[in-house]
């Protein structure tokens, strides 16, 4: 009756993959309300085992068709989600030219960083931006390919100036209201469309940029700025955290750390 307690190193191979992939699945949905709906299906899941293991026969058959035909509900329930975890999973091991980075790692192909002379141009807007409460959003590309969303704004190719930065978010200017894109040594897109998170645990008091800003950082491995134009606080956003900034000097260290870790 209790052979399936049998346990050999296959097992607990099997068993250390399937913990694994819960894992992740509950990291891809922590915060939103399919959690509830997956704790549910794992409980059911978990329930069917036990009903086949005291093979009851006809409960076991019910629940397995059940399970058989829930798996399509499944795909069309979680499809945002699925979506999701493809994205991040190919911009996890994809880089902004389109490389494996396992292909970089083994030729020695390095990622682009920042320069101090283009990282002054960013903080010396966002300084200026903060004491005028000019509202800015600006994604830093890192590895992730971010072509998905300079699609959907106008593309700039221009290099790096806090001219052109305080220009593009200016109050009436037409490309003020978006998101700006910039990715090695060029402003690439301005206007750009991010995605909203979807977690419920974010503050009240944050609005739409603060969201986009969570969005894009939670589907790729960008870091993000936000300055707000009702407070003039900076703020910067990373792996899904918002930190405020205290000061410029304090933003400049944030991004010098964060292009570090690449």
């Amino acid at each position: 009756m209790f052979d399936f307690i049998k346990i050999e190193l296959i097992d607990i191979i099997d068993i250390l993959l399937v913990g694994i992939l819960i894992y992740q699945a509950y990291k891809l949905i922590k915060g939103t309300a399919a959690l509830n709906i997956f704790t549910g299906i794992l409980l059911f899941y978990f329930i069917w085992l036990v009903v086949k293991a005291l093979q009851m026969s006809l409960l076991s058959a019910i629940l397995g068709q059940v399970i058989g035909v829930g798996v399509l509900a499944l795909i069309i329930l979680f499809q945002q989600e699925i979506r999701r975890f493809l994205l991040r999973l190919g911009t996890k091991y994809m880089d902004s030219s389109h490389n494996l980075k396992v292909v970089n790692l083994f030729f020695g192909t390095k990622n682009k960083t920042i320069s101090n002379e283009e990282l002054n141009e960013i903080t010396e807007a966002c300084r200026r931006m903060a004491q005028s409460r000019t509202g800015a959003l600006i994604v830093l590309a890192k590895t992730s390919s971010l072509d998905f969303i300079v699609e959907n704004g106008d593309r700039l190719d221009a290099r790096i100036s806090r001219r052109l930065i305080e220009n593009v978010f200016f109050r009436n200017a037409p490309m003020h209201d978006g998101a700006m894109v910039i990715s090695g040594e060029k402003i690439v897109a301005a206007r750009c469309t991010l995605p909203i998170s979807e977690n419920p645990h974010i503050p009240a008091h944050y609005g739409m940029r603060h969201k986009a800003a969570l969005g894009i950082s939670e589907q790729s491995d960008s870091v993000v700025i936000v300055v707000s134009e009702e407070t003039g606080e900076v703020s910067f956003i990373s792996n899904g955290e918002i930190k405020k900034m205290g000061s410029i000097t304090e933003l400049r260290i944030a991004i010098e750390s964060s292009f570090r870790d690449i």
